[in-house]
């Protein structure tokens, strides 16, 4: 939100209404860091308050969701993994090592799209990683379907209710502070079993 105020992204939610919320969040999830997610938080919120139609709000959000994690998977796909070798090998950084980056991505490739959803900078580039690492279409067209429609669900679905008892500002940080809750529950997910390996390995 650093290039653009809550009142000016609620003005442009009001007057393009649902374009706005495709758009939003089309934009982010193809690899652009815009407050898509804020959008379509305004969206479900002006729903709430009767100036937009909330399965309208939804639709174009799941919509929007599914298009711009998809261009950004044929993005990454199409031209990505040179990309990511000739960055690697600027800051010298041996391939074998970034293969293993590779595989372990794609071993937990399911979960970065469908978790994604839920936490900012995944949401922003899973799609165009899963590309890279050259993840099964099919397979991540599932797992995009699903996770953006949860996605869509319980936002818009929470700045519907929630936004008619309080601010936007405070439904806003409400969603935020999910979102925090959800990120370190993830980085647990991840890390804890990693961590108890280790200790595990350590000589008495």
């Amino acid at each position: 939100m650093e290039f653009f105020s809550l009142e000016q992204l609620k003005e442009l939610a009001s007057i393009y209404g649902y374009w706005a919320v495709f758009a939003g969040i089309a934009i982010e999830n193809t690899g652009i860091p815009i407050p898509g997610e804020t959008i379509t938080i305004i969206g479900g919120f002006l729903a709430g308050s009767g100036e937009l139609n909330y399965w309208f709000v939804l639709l174009t959000a799941i919509t929007g969701a599914i298009t711009g994690d998809n261009f950004g998977y044929w993005l990454g796909r199409i031209g990505g993994w040179k990309f990511l070798l000739k960055l690697s090998r600027f800051f010298r950084l041996p391939d074998d090592e970034v293969e293993k980056a590779k595989i372990k991505f794609i071993e937990n490739a399911a979960k970065a799209v469908f978790f994604g959803r839920f936490i900012t900078l995944l949401r922003i580039f899973a799609g165009p990683i899963a590309g890279i690492v050259e993840m099964p279409y099919p397979k991540f067209l599932f797992y995009n379907f699903m996770g953006a429609t949860i996605w869509g669900v319980i936002v818009v679905t929470i700045a519907y209710f929630v936004g008619k008892v309080v601010s936007l500002e405070q439904l806003l940080s409400l969603i935020s502070q999910f979102g925090l809750v959800v990120l370190l529950l993830l980085l647990g997910w991840i890390f804890i079993p990693i961590l108890l390996k280790s200790s595990q390995k350590k000589p008495s």
